[in-house]
Parts: C-alpha cells; structure tokens; sequence
C-alpha cells in the first residue's frame, strides 16, 4: 500500500494561537511538508486546487513542479484536478510535463469540484457537471495516446492533427484516480477504463463509502478488467495522534469546534466513531485505520489530512513525524491476510513495464 498525505491549501486561522498565515507562508509550508514526508517515509504527496478564498490552492502543477525539484523518491499527486472548469488540451500538456521534470513520479486525481461558483468563472454551467468529465477525460485519454487527434465535441473547440506536447514520458500516460464522494457516474467512469477510484471519504460515515466501492469494483469487473477485489481503490483520513488519547482530543478538539465544516454538528466523539477522522493514541489510530479494511476491502492508497483547519505549522510537522512513525506498522498489518493476487497502485515503472510486456 501507498500512504501520504493531501490536502487543498486553506487559509485558516489557528484558534490556540490566534495567527492566522500569510498566503506567501502557507505555500512556503505546504511545499516543507511535501519535502518533510518523503523524509519520514511516505509515498504520496498530494495538493488539490480550488479558486477561491480562503484557498491557496490555484496552480497545483506549479507546486507539483517546485516540490519534484526538492525531492527525490516521492509520488507526486493533485487532489483534485478539476476535470470540469479545465481545458482537457491543457491538462493533457501540464501533466505530461509535470511527469518529465519530475522522472516520472506523477498522477493525478481528477474530480469535478464542490465550489458551484467556479464555473460561471470558468466559462461553464454547473449543470453540465457529469457530462463535462465524461468528455474532457475522453479527449485527455486520447491526447495521451494518440499523437495526432481530430476531435470534435460539445463543449470546447474542435482539434484537427492535434499533437499534445510534450507527448508522456516513455509513452506512458500518468496514471489516473478519479475522484468522487457521492457520484455513482465518476465511479462508473473510473471503472470504465480501468482507472483507479479515490473515494475522499472525510467527512462520509463507512456505510456510504463501502457503497461506493462496492459499486465500483463490481463495474470494474464488469468491463472486464478483473476481479472485483483487483480493482484500484484510494481512500482519504485525517489524522491527529498524542501519547495518549485524552491529550489528543484536547489538543485537537479547538480546531475541530471553530471548522466551517465540522464545527456546528455532530460531536466530536462521533464523528471519530462514524468516519476516518482518526484522533487519539497511536494505537487507536491505527486500529482505527486497519479497520477501513472492513469495507473498503484490500486497498491500494491511504492518504490523510494533517495541516488542515489552522493546525500550526510545528504541529504538522509533528504529526508527520508521528505518521512516519506509524506507517510501518500499517504496511506490516495491512499486508496480513492481503491475498497474492491483489496488485499494488500503479507507478510509472509498474505501467512501463506492463506496456513492454504487452
């Protein structure tokens, strides 16, 4: 399995503290902590994009690209990349060089946003959502694989022997994870072409994301890329951990009661029972994160949120330190009882040497 860490660069202020950061600091920050979890031993770094405040999160390919110079051995991610506001022509491009500078180490999580009023910004109607992914990624795969493209479709001008540049590393595409919460179609979609589904299950209690997996898993063995249990899941998590876990609720219990989207429901205390909001001793936590298992099956990505909601930057990077810590333990439980059959996530090594063989 893969572990890492995501997140959509918000701009909050520290309810202990009272400071609330720059947006020349955030960045400046989020790119320390990509570089800071490759050193305590994870596999993915991901930061998603959004266009409006409090969010520094416009450009991820930017930062992507910045991050691939300061690194080494790190995945580098998005989550998401908004498949619908895009132009598909200029996803194809930037990924494809994302991938060059950064040797290969780059995928993507395509997803559709939750902010309505980036569309009308962008040019496009809300209402068109789902259509809009379904035809942007079909053009995106094409222009990944095929080097001259005429294309014509409903929603952007059309292409006659078009030539994506620069064309993918080695020839093979980024691998895709579509994200989704609660859209039955990207999961369809997902399983469609085989990719792989990242379920940002955060704030959704298991019951509904096992649904969701399930749903995508029987589809994906219905297009006849494998048995259900092979396809390629992706889940989310936040993580808060202490000694013990009287200190851990204290600790994190201010950020949670002043967060626009935690603050103001369900209690604490059950929102760890009912979702992956994992806060407490190390052992709670992993306990807490073995059992997702339950009902997302045997998975192949485990990303978590650590600098979210104001938490400060000494504390995330404590909490790096002490997923750093746990994730060994994880792979370790994780791989017990795993069957033989069920593959890793895809890389760019793993997919070459899968389009050599072929």
């Amino acid at each position: 399995m893969q572990f890492g860490i995501f997140g959509v660069g918000d701009l909050a202020r520290d309810p202990v503290s009272g400071e609330t950061p720059s947006e020349h600091e955030r960045l400046k920050r989020i790119t320390e902590y990509a570089v800071h979890a490759e050193q305590v031993g994870l596999d993915v770094f991901a930061f998603g994009e959004h266009h409006n405040p409090p969010f520094v999160a416009s450009s991820p390919t930017t930062l992507l690209g910045y991050v691939a110079a300061r690194t080494e051995r790190i995945i580098l991610s998005t989550s998401t990349t908004l498949i619908t506001t895009n132009d598909p022509v200029k996803i194809a491009e930037d990924y494809a060089m994302l991938q060059h500078l950064a040797g290969g180490r780059v995928d993507l999580m395509l997803g559709r946003g939750n902010t309505g009023p980036v569309y009308p910004w962008f040019g496009k109607d809300i209402r068109a959502g789902i259509p809009l992914t379904v035809e942007n990624y079909a053009l995106i795969r094409r222009l990944w694989r095929e080097e001259s493209v005429d294309w014509e479709g409903k929603y952007r001008t059309p292409l006659q022997a078009f030539t994506s540049t620069p064309r993918p590393l080695d020839g093979v595409p980024p691998f895709v994870w579509h994200g989704s919460i609660r859209s039955t179609e990207i999961a369809e979609q997902a399983a469609y072409y085989g990719d792989g589904f990242f379920h940002n299950n955060i704030f959704w209690p298991s019951s509904h994301t096992g649904r969701m997996i399930r749903l995508y898993r029987e589809r994906f063995e219905h297009y006849g890329h494998g048995p259900a249990d092979t396809a390629i899941v992706g889940l989310g998590g936040q993580f808060f951990v202490k000694d013990n876990s009287q200190d851990a609720l204290r600790e994190f219990r201010p950020y949670f009661d002043h967060s626009p989207v935690y603050g103001g429901g369900p209690s604490l205390e059950e929102m760890i029972r009912q979702t992956p909001l994992s806060v407490g001793s190390p052992q709670q936590v992993i306990d807490q994160i073995l059992g997702f298992r339950e009902y997302a099956g045997d998975y192949q990505r485990q990303l978590f949120v650590l600098d979210g909601m104001g938490i400060g930057h000494t504390e995330v990077l404590h909490q790096l330190d002490r997923l750093g810590e746990i994730v060994p333990i994880l792979r370790k439980e994780f791989a017990v009882g795993r069957p033989a059959h069920i593959p890793d996530a895809p890389t760019h090594d793993s997919l070459r040497s899968a389009a050599q063989t072929r």
